[in-house]
């Protein structure tokens, strides 16, 4: 199998970061988060739901779309990888300095 790319990783940590009891983040709020585009996050999003990472905990009403739009949480008992978090810290930092 191979190991989950960079942007899986990133909407995963998003996702986390971003969910509370109340309020869980949409597909556009995740890509945000995450500096992923929006349609490479529609299609990792999507491919994270069949795999069991992500699922939709509600929906949401919003100004920019009729319909309303799914709300994402990681389920629960996956694991974030927090060694990639830390690597890309290091990444990000030494671009800054």
């Amino acid at each position: 199998m191979r190991p989950a790319g960079d942007s899986r990783l990133a909407l995963l940590k998003a996702a986390a970061d971003l969910t509370s009891m109340t309020r869980s983040p949409t597909l556009s709020e995740l890509a945000s988060r995450a500096c992923v585009g929006r349609e490479a996050a529609k299609i990792t999003v999507a491919n994270m739901r069949r795999a069991g990472l992500l699922v939709v905990v509600r929906q949401r009403k919003v100004d920019y779309r009729n319909k309303p739009v799914a709300e994402y949480a990681p389920k629960e008992g996956v694991a974030i990888p927090e060694s990639t978090v830390a690597e890309w810290r290091a990444v990000f930092a030494s671009w800054v300095g």
